[in-house]
């Protein structure tokens, strides 16, 4: 059905069943160029979010049948299973179509300025804080805020924030978030009788043993170049505070503080139990989780989506993680963490968006469900869901300990690739990859050379 210039929010609830309509999931494998990215506008600090506790399912809207199909591009392309659960099942509750597009993410975020402004897809994944706001900025987001509306209950007010563009509207559906935490199996520490280190100097020690018993301590990976970024994230909120990491994300503070300096310096300490750095630089992210999976490695510092590289129910078992240890400042009670959470996005300028705007809005609501979120986490119990009403009684040991160590933080980030301006970003992963090659070079010089790439930017 044609949308209204004023388009009204349709609950899922009230779809009437058996529409015509079957569901359809079909892979495309290319992302739409089109043309030159627009400029950048200026950025903001990052809002916290954490995991809510259970409540009551958002209110409903009047009944209102709904036709149409939904077009959904999504990079979570080794979750195809669980997104096919999730589709299926709005899909059989509506007999609203929904035609997803697999797209490679990486590829997808570095065309993504051309995918929105070509002919993109009515729905796709994306993330919450900076670069949720900066495409909202340009126009090329739909506001959802009459979504927001009738979900809002089902969602913490941080998540809301996390949710909210600069204009105050609404823009994202959240959908699930996860702590960056230092895995470990718990075999390997049972049998050499490690135990969870919560100081720095305790996290030394037992590098030091681990060292001793032939295993690398920390599983460092970097071919990507993202990964470093978690770690230059704990340090700094470890070491400078929360505060002064989202300013310095948004411009606020200069790269050439010396409190930046304070930072390489405390990772440097790390990096003697990270194994050879020049190897480390040519694994994956997924070549460092196995290397913690085959007991190569005592611990890896990373995203609980790690876990998924334990394919083998018993290995995945025997994960478990802690905190990233406190590093004796000012900040250690303030346990800051990254927590990046993960949704839906309405593109503004999709092709058939006009006429499917009714079945889209159903879409993204029923993405905003307890049901949809406790749908996919069955069958990827790495994360912890966004909205209050998601079962948590199903919960594995390791998404109860997620949501937990979320909880017990007092301030979270979403990532430095997500809080901070794209283009900055992207290149912020050859500084530190530089670095890690180089630790010991003028960083005074090296910290200038971020800052005046941060200014020749002009945002």
């Amino acid at each position: 059905m044609a949308a209204s210039s004023k388009a009204s929010t349709v609950s899922r609830r009230t779809v009437l069943k058996g529409i015509a309509g079957a569901a359809g999931v079909m892979s495309v494998p290319t992302i739409i160029a089109a043309c030159a990215p627009a400029a950048t506008p200026s950025p903001s600090a990052a809002p916290s979010a954490a995991p809510s506790a259970a409540g009551s399912p958002s209110p409903s809207a009047a009944p209102s049948a709904v036709t149409g199909s939904v077009r959904f591009a999504s990079t979570w392309t080794g979750d195809t299973k669980a997104l096919r659960s999730v589709t299926d099942a709005f899909t059989a509750d509506t007999g609203i179509t929904v035609k997803v597009n697999e797209v490679d993410g990486p590829t997808f975020s570095s065309q993504i300025n051309s995918y929105l402004q070509g002919t993109p897809d009515d729905v796709f994944t994306w993330f919450g804080g900076y670069r949720m706001r900066f495409y909202a900025a340009q126009g090329l987001l739909t506001d959802i805020s009459d979504v927001w509306a009738t979900i809002g209950s089902n969602f913490s007010d941080a998540f809301k924030t996390s949710s909210t563009g600069d204009d105050g509207k609404q823009y994202l559906i959240p959908f699930y978030n996860y702590p960056w935490v230092v895995f470990y199996r718990k075999t390997v520490f049972a049998d050499k009788g490690y135990t969870i280190p919560k100081t720095l100097a305790e996290f030394k020690a037992l590098g030091d043993k681990m060292k001793a018993d032939g295993l690398v301590p920390l599983a460092f990976a970097d071919k990507d170049g993202w990964p470093a970024m978690g770690w230059f994230d704990i340090i700094n909120m470890r070491v400078n505070g929360y505060k002064f990491h989202v300013d310095l994300m948004a411009g606020k503070e200069k790269w050439t503080d010396p409190r930046l300096e304070a930072v390489f310096a405390a990772w440097k300490d790390f990096l003697p139990y990270c194994g050879d750095m020049a190897g480390a630089l040519g694994r994956t992210w997924q070549d460092g989780a196995n290397l913690l999976i085959n007991k190569k490695a005592g611990m890896l510092f990373f995203g609980t989506f790690a876990g998924t590289q334990a394919t083998n129910p018993a290995d995945h078992d025997d994960l478990d993680f802690f905190p990233f240890p406190t590093l004796g400042t000012a900040f250690d009670s303030e346990l800051g963490i990254d927590a990046p959470i993960n949704g839906f996005l309405v593109s503004a300028k999709s092709p058939s968006l006009a006429e499917n705007l009714d079945a889209v809005k159903a879409f993204v609501e029923y993405l905003a469900s307890g049901e949809a979120q406790s749908t996919f986490l069955a069958e990827n119990p790495n994360f912890v869901a966004a909205a209050k009403d998601a079962d948590t009684s199903k919960y594995v040991a390791l998404q109860k300990k997620s949501a937990e160590i979320i909880a017990a933080s007092g301030a979270i980030a979403q990532f430095l690739d997500r809080d901070t301006d794209p283009a900055f970003a992207t290149q912020m992963q050859s500084f530190l990859q530089t670095w890690l090659t180089k630790p010991d070079q003028d960083m005074t010089a090296f910290l200038k050379g971020i800052q005046d790439f941060w200014d020749s930017l002009g945002i």
